[in-house]
């Protein structure tokens, strides 16, 4: 399974922002995504609540997950994108 370990830069962590646009482009991918917090905590990232109720903060570590296609690659430098952007 394609993975990407990030650490979270985001202004402010993830709140409700760049949460949505995870959302978004883990609903827009054909697999379901998970994200996995250093504790080990796992969440569809299809779910806004359980992404926010995380409280993922700014440097904090992540893992992102996802089935191998065609697009998985593609999805996950996306997301990796919404959570340590490259300003």
């Amino acid at each position: 399974m394609p993975v990407r370990r990030v650490v979270v830069s985001a202004h402010n962590g993830a709140h409700a922002r760049p949460v949505a646009e995870l959302v978004r482009l883990a609903q827009s991918h054909g697999s379901p995504v998970t994200l996995r917090t250093v504790d080990g905590t796992t969440v569809d990232l299809s779910s806004v609540l359980a992404v926010m109720d995380l409280g993922i903060a700014s440097g904090d570590a992540v893992v992102l997950e996802t089935a191998a296609s065609d697009t998985s690659e593609a999805v996950l430098d996306q997301l990796a994108e919404v959570l340590d952007p490259r300003e």
